[in-house]
């Protein structure tokens, strides 16, 4: 296991990029390669700062005032359902695809698969999404089961990418034969005009 792999463990998986980063695991590179703070992870809060502070052999006091600062309670994503106009915006932006729902349908989130990263906060046009702050720790469990949800919308992501930019080429290259099927039609009647 890599010290990437081995800081990405005890972090607390919500993806929420509060470190600057998209994600859990590029701040964790960052962490090995040491090009980034200990103490940009409020969800990890002390705890967290601490468990890093030893994998990368760094002193945690100099951030032990910032973290208790801006640390972060465990939280989860709750929608008040009949306030939600089916937007999708909620949808969009939640890093685990932890939120139920369909155009102009109300949305749901799925409480144990929320990572209580609050990007679906912002996004909502009519402010009807409230997190709640759970009275447990992210369980070892629960941090893989988000890894693992965050990496299959990731995964996801990027073949629907591909898949759109096959299809642009795809248009892109029906074109073009349209393109000389006609060039050559216009030809074909010239000519045809010319020997009247």
């Amino acid at each position: 296991m890599s010290n990437a792999d081995q800081i990405d463990a005890i972090l607390p998986q919500t993806q929420c990029g509060l470190c600057g980063f998209k994600g859990c695991f590029p701040y964790a590179e960052a962490l090995a390669q040491k090009t980034a703070a200990i103490n940009l992870c409020p969800p990890g809060g002390i705890t967290g700062l601490m468990k890093i502070a030893q994998l990368v052999s760094e002193d945690p006091l100099p951030f032990m005032a910032d973290m208790k600062e801006k640390a972060k309670p465990n939280l989860r994503a709750v929608i008040r359902e009949n306030e939600c106009i089916g937007c999708t915006k909620c949808i969009q932006a939640c890093p685990v695809d932890a939120i139920l729902g369909t155009g102009k349908r109300m949305h749901t989130v799925i409480t144990d698969e929320c990572t209580g990263c609050e990007l679906c906060v912002a996004p909502c046009p009519v402010d009807c999404i409230d997190m709640v702050a759970l009275p447990v720790e992210n369980t070892e469990v629960q941090k893989s089961q988000f890894r693992e949800r965050y990496r299959a919308r990731e995964n996801r992501l990027q073949r629907e990418q591909m898949a759109q930019e096959r299809l642009k080429q795809e248009v892109q290259k029906n074109k073009v034969i349209a393109d000389r099927k006609s060039y050559i039609q216009e030809a074909v009647m010239r000519a045809k005009a010319k020997k009247q």
